[in-house]
């Protein structure tokens, strides 16, 4: 009864409204009847409204169910196996351009962020003081040369000796022999009567000079001998010093060409801080070679989503710098310990308080195919790689 007195009073209101709002030309008999048309309409509008709310929340209802069952279908078949972070940075192995010798910096053959091949020159230091100890040394080794040659000839020389005083000593035990053979003769025929005592007498002498002769000249091959021996001893002194010649020598060349500076592998020049007329110190940075064509990465992973990584398995590389690109590589291996194991001052956990912070394992990855060797990544760039340990998991 309630409802029907609210209807009839918002009934009566909106035929006075509208009556109101009528001209005055219009016959008061036409204005009830459009009032009685108007009336059903403004009924039906909350109606249609309830509709369409029903029918929009249906369909977003759907919407929100099938976007569930998609990315859940793709978690449970795909997302659970990715292992991703965002602590990953793009890595080389930079090599420091150093000088192994002194100098004043001749010239500078590179500008910075320049491509160079290994083995191309990079910088000169002035070599006219390597030129001049190059020549000493030369000098030097032909001089020890001179003296190991003086010596060897000495050494020939005294074999000759030795085997002259050899023939010497033979020629002297025959004068014996024969100084024997005539004191026997002369002997017998002085005894006889035959020769007179004093032949007999200058043949039994000529037996002691013999003798004499033959203990003077095994003396002198003896000394002749042992002078081989003492001549040995200076050849090989000789040639040590020749060989310490050639040392320094070596040296100097080596020093010589250690004033041309070259490239040790392939890549970019970096960090040049070197400048014609410089005066450089034997190992003192003067730039970076990096070889941005083997660039690889290094993810610092938490602990405990290294359980299914192996080595081996794929990896999908996104890089902030270049949006929307993937690049592909592969898990090269795991370090051997946590990265707060290499730290400087690694933490003591046996004293004061603990408190337990997840590890982080450094799991170097490298790039397939031509993304390393395109030279697109730089080391230092941050990227986002994602692991594929699906065929690892039991």
């Amino acid at each position: 009864m309630t409802i029907k007195k609210l209807q009839a009073l918002n009934n009566n209101t909106a035929v006075e409204t509208v009556a109101e709002a009528a001209p005055a030309s219009l016959d008061a008999g036409k204005a009830p009847r459009i009032v009685e048309a108007a009336a059903p309409a403004l009924e039906e509008k909350p109606a249609r409204k309830r509709g369409g709310r029903s029918l929009l929340l249906g369909a977003t209802a759907l919407v929100l169910i099938a976007a569930g069952a998609y990315y859940g279908h793709d978690y449970w078949t795909v997302g659970r196996f990715h292992i991703s972070t965002d602590d990953a940075y793009v890595k080389a192995d930079n090599s420091t351009i150093a000088p192994k010798v002194s100098g004043y910096l001749a010239e500078v053959l590179v500008m910075d962020n320049e491509t160079v091949k290994a083995g191309q020159p990079l910088a000169r230091i002035d070599d006219r003081d390597f030129k001049a100890a190059l020549d000493q040394a030369k000098a030097d080794v032909a001089a020890a040369e001179a003296i190991v040659n003086a010596k060897q000839a000495s050494l020939d020389i005294q074999q000759s000796t030795i085997a002259a005083a050899r023939a010497t000593l033979d020629v002297d035990r025959a004068n014996e022999t024969f100084a024997e053979q005539n004191n026997k003769r002369y002997s017998n025929l002085a005894t006889s009567g035959y020769a007179p005592v004093q032949t007999a007498q200058q043949a039994a002498s000529q037996i002691a000079a013999a003798q004499a002769a033959i203990v003077r000249d095994s003396a002198s091959l003896d000394a002749a001998i042992k002078q081989v021996d003492l001549l040995n001893a200076e050849l090989a002194q000789a040639k040590a010093a020749l060989a310490r010649s050639q040392a320094v020598q070596h040296q100097a060349e080596l020093n010589l060409s250690y004033a041309t500076i070259t490239a040790p592998v392939d890549g970019t020049v970096g960090n040049r801080t070197l400048r014609v007329g410089q005066y450089v110190q034997a190992g003192t940075q003067l730039m970076s070679v990096v070889p941005t064509t083997s660039a690889y990465v290094i993810a610092n992973y938490k602990e405990t989503q290294l359980t299914d990584v192996r080595a081996g398995q794929p990896v999908d590389i996104e890089v902030d710098m270049f949006p929307g690109r993937t690049y592909h590589g592969h898990v090269d291996s795991l370090a051997p310990a946590s990265g707060q194991e290499f730290a400087l001052l690694p933490p003591d956990n046996a004293t004061g308080n603990f408190t337990k912070v997840v590890q982080r394992i450094p799991v170097r990855i490298v790039l397939d195919g031509d993304a390393a060797a395109n030279g697109d990544l730089r080391p230092g760039m941050s990227v986002q790689p994602s692991i594929d340990t699906k065929n690892d998991r039991s």
